[in-house]
């Protein structure tokens, strides 16, 4: 018990410390000295839930950008419904398909027993689960900017308007993304997301019954699984190796096969094409870029310092 409670205090009394030096910029090293158990805890949770479920990866790097995408990445997104919180688990992106948020609330459980303290946020676990998801899957690896605090608040209405809708064309998604603070090719670098995970059939099935700018056995390959009515959350992958990161998602897109009319419009005649050219025929670059992307992805307005606080339970404020 004496251990425990030297733990504990020196956790308390080291963040409380760096908070006060650092008051507002992440830093890759900010839980070194506070808590340096806290990010192989993490890897070695996700790296359980993908060995279990590969599709989790998917969901866990989802769950970031959703976050993200809404003002800020604050772990907003992970705030169930109270007489305070209008969820944005209720949003349209995010009902009836985010997930992975079981997996979240077993991160900070256990990271928490490690550090003795919750001193690790719960929006800086989203941001590092991202991370390892995409390395478990076969993908690069960055060193995720940390310190960010949580959010006291959620938007559903924000989530509605802000984040990426898969009907978007090739302007809107441009423009939401610059929204963030992101251009062209970060826009393209993280649609390369999409190299892992599913989609279900109510996001695609108008543009495999629809478009023109389909592969027509790829169409009809879609439509097997995604009837014109029903079946609306029959999963098909976004890419041929969904549970693989790596330039297929490119590839097919470059062949017309890409499943979302978003995924498409990033190769549609217009001023990304090029990019997916790249990256479709270079992973490096692919992985260089998604990597930078993240990382700039991930520094969209935090709270740091004295803002928000640090959830005890990513579902709840303190």
């Amino acid at each position: 018990m004496a251990s425990h409670t030297f733990l504990y205090l020196h956790a308390f009394v080291t963040f409380a410390l760096l908070t006060t030096a650092f008051p507002s910029k992440l830093s890759p090293y900010y839980y070194y000295s506070v808590c340096p158990e806290a990010l192989p805890t993490i890897k070695r949770v996700v790296q359980d839930a993908v060995n279990q479920e590969k599709r989790m990866g998917a969901s866990l790097l989802r769950l970031h950008f959703h976050d993200c995408f809404v003002n800020g990445c604050d772990g907003s997104n992970l705030l169930d419904s109270s007489p305070t919180i209008d969820s944005e688990k209720n949003a349209r992106p995010n009902a009836n398909s985010a997930r992975g948020f079981e997996v979240i609330d077993r991160i900070k459980a256990e990271v928490d027993k490690a550090c003795g303290c919750p001193v690790v946020s719960c929006a800086d676990i989203l941001a590092v689960a991202a991370r390892d998801s995409v390395v478990a899957l076969g993908g690069p690896t960055w060193k995720v900017r940390l310190g960010r605090r949580d959010s006291t608040t959620a938007s559903r209405t924000a989530a509605n308007n802000d984040i990426p809708s898969p009907f978007m064309d090739l302007p809107a998604l441009i423009n939401n993304f610059r929204k963030q603070g992101l251009d062209k090719r970060d826009l393209v670098a993280l649609s390369g997301g999409h190299t892992i995970g599913f989609a279900q059939c109510q996001f695609f099935r108008n543009r495999t019954y629809n478009e023109s700018n389909i592969n027509k056995d790829f169409a009809r390959a879609r439509q097997s699984t995604c009837p014109r009515s029903g079946g609306d959350t029959n999963l098909a992958p976004l890419d041929p190796t969904p549970a693989t990161f790596d330039t297929a998602y490119f590839s097919n897109l470059v062949g017309q096969k890409g499943l979302l009319h978003s995924d498409q419009a990033i190769f549609s005649g217009g001023a990304t094409d090029e990019l997916v050219k790249t990256y479709s025929k270079n992973g490096w670059a692919f992985s260089a870029d998604f990597a930078r992307s993240m990382v700039k992805m991930g520094n969209i307005k935090p709270l740091t310092g004295k803002q928000g606080q640090i959830r005890s339970n990513c579902r709840k404020v303190n």
